[in-house]
């Protein structure tokens, strides 16, 4: 893989991370977003594995 793209999701994973953190904290959080940005992490994590 090259190292951009490998950079690029690396930074994506993270960035999800966060949105699911933030949206953790919230008072009322969506779980909805919160599982649909989890699938998401997990997909990223699995590209990142393949390569």
């Amino acid at each position: 893989m090259e190292a951009s793209l490998a950079n690029s999701l690396q930074a994506r994973h993270a960035g999800l991370d966060r949105m699911i953190e933030e949206e953790a904290r919230r008072p009322a959080p969506d779980t909805a977003r919160i599982a649909k940005l989890k699938k998401e992490k997990l997909k990223i994590k699995d590209a990142l594995s393949l390569h």
